[in-house]
């Protein structure tokens, strides 16, 4: 039996996904402003002259701006803060296909939808591709690809590159990017700019996506705060051990570094002792010390933030590394093994501060697996990483 058309006629929703917390650009990015509108104002007019109905993605209602035109559709997210939950949200109350493009886009082109939308048929999604690299954020997805999603963000999974073997793909080549060109950090921002041109200044485009106090105050971040490093990757890349040999080398530089690790289950004490016997009396919180070290170990209703843990036991940090928090991490290294069975990598490149990897994929900072002293130096360069900004008193713990 000939699979059921994802597609049978037109596409009649057009969907901005707008749920991000543009913690890499550090300000909203969905407010940059380009010719007097922000990038999201830009992009649901841009939708609203191709598609009869339009909606917004966000993470939770209260993130919908409040100048929103009244026939916007706000969609928030299944899971909040995941694209794929976003995506899910939005098939769950459509039913139907649907057009899906990310909010930060600068400059859409009604074409490059137009071959996108062209070549769905029987696919469940229809997506660009330029060079090895996919464009899941200017896509056409079907309904049938829901069940698929629910049974991934059940398994907390939650990028859309997860979602594609599951699903019929009708991939689109292109042979430039730039209708896919989207803003994530500050360096985007001014690239932007450069592929306005001479327009830029015309069309009011701020050269400073996020105006901070402080001249030394790297882009986007309180000045006096910890630079948040995420080392990423899929199981098996080598993501403990690039940090092993990375925090030894920005440590030799002077710098204070803490490092975070994320876990399912967190169970530090022994059995027996007289501190596992304290965290039984029903305390909230109880600590261990010692001349050396010590420990700190709360209850919690709910998972903290990365933002909440860096701000609460980090402070006077130079940089905290963190093994995980793709979609929390400001700034994102990603682990890439070749050995480790996996196809693709899990961020995309505009998503990536430095690719280390031996396989043969083009990063513009790219960085081989044993190559832990060129990556803290170009980190120490990106991230204007410094030891002179603590106080005497941040010494103490």
């Amino acid at each position: 039996m000939r699979p059921q058309a994802t597609c049978p006629g037109s596409v009649r929703i057009g969907v901005v996904l707008a749920g991000g917390e543009s913690r890499r650009m550090g300000c909203d990015k969905r407010g940059l402003r380009v010719g007097g509108a922000t990038l999201l104002q830009r992009n649901l007019a841009f939708l609203g002259e191709l598609f009869p109905v339009v909606g917004i993605s966000v993470r939770d209602p209260r993130q919908a701006p409040d100048d929103l035109p009244e026939d916007v559709i706000v969609i928030p997210d299944e899971v909040a803060g995941s694209p794929l939950g976003g995506l899910a949200a939005i098939l769950a109350r459509f039913g139907e296909p649907i057009f899906a493009l990310a909010a930060d886009l600068v400059d859409p082109q009604s074409e490059a939808v137009g071959r996108v939308l062209a070549a769905c048929g029987d696919a469940d999604v229809a997506l660009p591709v330029v060079g090895d690299h996919l464009e899941p954020l200017h896509a056409v997805y079907g309904p049938a690809c829901l069940p698929h999603m629910r049974r991934l963000l059940a398994a907390g999974a939650h990028s859309i590159l997860d979602l594609l073997p599951l699903v019929r793909v009708a991939r689109v080549r292109f042979a430039d990017g730039s209708p896919f060109f989207n803003v994530n950090t500050p360096a985007d921002w001014a690239e932007a700019r450069r592929r306005l041109g001479d327009a830029s200044r015309e069309a009011g485009v701020s050269a400073d996506p996020c105006p901070r106090t402080g001249t030394d105050a790297r882009p986007g971040q309180d000045a006096n705060a910890p630079v948040v490093l995420g080392v990423v990757g899929r199981s098996g890349s080598g993501k403990t051990t690039l940090i092993e040999r990375l925090i030894p080398e920005l440590t030799a530089r002077g710098l204070r570094v803490g490092a975070v690790k994320r876990v399912a289950r967190l169970d530090i004490d022994v059995p027996g002792k007289d501190s596992w016997r304290h965290s039984l009396t029903g305390a909230d919180a109880y600590a261990v010390g010692s001349p050396g070290k010590v420990a700190f170990v709360a209850r919690q209703q709910s998972e903290a933030s990365l933002g909440e843990i860096v701000t609460r036991y980090f402070d006077g940090y130079d940089v905290v590394v963190c093994e995980g928090y793709r979609r929390e991490a400001p700034n994102v290294v990603e682990v890439f093994r070749s050995g480790a069975g996996h196809e693709t990598t899990v961020c995309g490149p505009a998503e990536q501060l430095a690719l280390v990897t031996d396989a043969d994929l083009a990063h513009p900072q790219r960085f081989g697996l044993e190559d832990a002293p060129a990556l803290a130096q170009f980190l120490v360069e990106r991230l204007r990483l410094t030891a002179d900004r603590r106080t005497p008193d941040d010494a103490i713990s």
